[in-house]
C-alpha cells in the first residue's frame, strides 16, 4: 500500500518536473514541460516501487536506483547531436539527468533535497543564461577585434 507521504512525493515531483520543464519548454528545448514532468515523475515512481518491492532488502533498493540512472542517461545521450557547428543538448540532457534525480529525492522521501535541489536548477537556467550571453557577446566582439588587427598587419 502507498502512503500519503509517498503520494506527497509524487506530486511534488509532478511539479519540480513542471518548474524545470517550463524553463526547456519557454526556450523551445525538444525536451520540454511534459518531458521533464515524465522523466521526474517516472523516476519518483519507480523510487516508490523500489522501496515497496526491496522492503528489508536494502541492497536491491540501489540496484533499480542504479537502472533509473542508467535509463535516464540513455534519454540524455539521445538529446545530445554533434554536427559541423559544435555540440548541441548538452543542458537539456543535463537538464534530463538531474530531474532524474529530484524524482528519486522524492519518491525516496528527500523533499528537502528535491526542493533545494530544483531552487538551484531554477537559478542556474534562467538566471545564469543572462552571464552566458554576455560572455557569448564578449567573446565574439574580442574575436571580431582580433580579425580586424589581423586583417590591418597583413
Amino acid at each position: 500500500m502507498v502512503t500519503g507521504s509517498e503520494v506527497f512525493g509524487i506530486v511534488l515531483s509532478v511539479i519540480f518536473g513542471a518548474l524545470i520543464g517550463l524553463e526547456r519548454e519557454v526556450r523551445g528545448k525538444a525536451a520540454g514541460l511534459r518531458t521533464n514532468i515524465l522523466i521526474c515523475l517516472g523516476a519518483a515512481v519507480f523510487t516508490v516501487i523500489s522501496k515497496k518491492m526491496a522492503a528489508g532488502q536494502a541492497d536491491s533498493i540501489t540496484r533499480i536506483a542504479a537502472q533509473i540512472v542508467t535509463g535516464v542517461g540513455f534519454l540524455g545521450a539521445g538529446a545530445i547531436i554533434r554536427d559541423r557547428v559544435g555540440v548541441h543538448g548538452l543542458t537539456t540532457a543535463a537538464t534530463i539527468w538531474l530531474v532524474a534525480s529530484i524524482g528519486m529525492a522524492c519518491g525516496a522521501g528527500f523533499l528537502l533535497l528535491a526542493i533545494v535541489a530544483t531552487c538551484i536548477a531554477i537559478v542556474v537556467l534562467f538566471g545564469l543564461s543572462h552571464l552566458e550571453r554576455q560572455i557569448t557577446d564578449h567573446r565574439k566582439k574580442h574575436k571580431t577585434e582580433d580579425v580586424a588587427e589581423e586583417t590591418q598587419e597583413e
